[in-house]
């Protein structure tokens, strides 16, 4: 099957988004099943009577994964993978026969153990996409494999015998936390290129008249594999997430003349508390006298710092716009956005802390 076919299996996976990314941290472990697609095998017998030319293709068949990794918490990912494949013939042609007048039969097995590096784009998605490479040891036997003629049934080329080569691998996937569930497990969808170097096996050709069969050997090619894997990843490093509800304001009292409002995590548009803040700032401006209102958004660190700084200049805008409704002249304002450079809160990076999610009223 070709690597396009392959990769249109996966259009018929959909996967529903419950929470967003995080990143890997420390030890994990993942496993993955599902279809394995192998390229045709052209290959060469090599007999005492003259070699002879042939091809061999294959049934979808299945493929597993399981694998230990750690994450460095930037992206970065290294794991020890052991994996098995396991595919039917579908047709052995060539050979110096008809494709007519034959039976083909047998499997093809294969077994190994990769080194892989990947690395999690760090994008701000319900999803995390994700590539990696691999380079490994990986052994292959052809289990059985014939062609056999029709007419005369012992009349057929066998092809067995098993060997181990060297392997590498592409690797492209997405993860999707399931935090809900657990705070370090995850979904996986991903697509697996494997090759293997090629090596010799053992060929044989049998004559049903009684003549001695002829021994020789075969080289199977490159050995391609398209694999299509729904797995799952739990990460040991993964702490439980902060709870996703409003916050309140902060209890502690704002220094005089300062009003704080506070967003929910990833919002800047204004709740009845933001409202009912931003009314008594107005109010303050009037009969205080205030000759300057500035108002200064910020954002906490879950984010990039270019995306933070984008969503606290819509937070400032937000409040900015409702103290002019409320009757103070933009004239009069100072709007600036400090995105996550000037937490409330100091925390780490990637943390959501409500405090942080504010914009500052500040009456001079």
């Amino acid at each position: 099957m070709s690597l396009r076919k392959a990769l249109l299996a996966a259009t018929v996976l959909a996967l529903p988004v419950t929470a967003e990314a995080q990143p890997v941290r420390g030890l994990y472990v993942g496993g993955g099943i599902g279809g394995n697609f192998m390229d045709d095998l052209d290959t060469t017998l090599s007999l005492p009577t003259g070699p002879l030319r042939g091809s061999v293709s294959f049934h979808p068949g299945f493929a597993g994964v399981i694998s230990v990794g750690y994450g460095f918490g930037n992206g970065l990912r290294t794991e020890i993978e052991a994996n098995y494949r396991e595919n039917e013939v579908d047709r052995v042609s060539g050979f110096g026969s008809a494709n007519s007048a034959i039976r083909s039969s047998g499997k093809l097995f294969s077994w190994g153990v990769m080194l892989n590096a990947l690395y999690d784009l760090p994008v701000e998605w319900p999803v995390v996409p994700y590539f990696g490479v691999g380079l490994g040891v990986l052994t292959s036997n052809f289990d059985n494999v014939r062609q056999s003629s029709r007419a005369n049934p012992g009349d057929f080329i066998h092809l067995v015998g098993s060997t181990s080569s060297f392997a590498y691998q592409a690797i492209a996937g997405v993860s999707l936390p399931l935090r809900e569930v657990s705070p370090g497990l995850a979904m996986t969808l991903e697509y697996r290129a494997l090759g293997a170097l090629e090596d010799d096996y053992e060929g044989f050709r049998y004559f049903a008249n009684g003549s001695p069969r002829q021994r020789g050997s075969f080289d199977a090619g490159t050995n391609l594999n398209h694999s299509i894997l729904l797995g799952v990843r739990y990460n040991f490093g993964q702490t439980t997430p902060p709870p996703v509800v409003a916050p309140t304001p902060a209890a502690a009292p704002a220094p005089a003349r300062t009003f704080l409002v506070f967003f929910d995590w990833n919002r800047a548009d204004l709740t009845d508390r933001a409202r009912q803040i931003i009314g008594e700032a107005a109010n303050n401006s009037r009969t205080t006298g205030t000759t300057r209102i500035e108002v200064s958004g910020h954002a906490d660190r879950s984010g990039t710092p270019q995306y933070n700084q984008r969503l606290s200049e819509r937070r400032a805008q937000a409040v900015a716009a409702e103290l002019e409704r409320q009757g103070v002249p933009r004239s009069a304002m100072v709007i600036q956005a400090f995105g996550e450079s000037r937490p409330l809160v100091p925390t780490a990076d990637g943390v959501r802390e409500p405090q942080n999610r504010r914009v500052e009223i500040v009456l001079r």
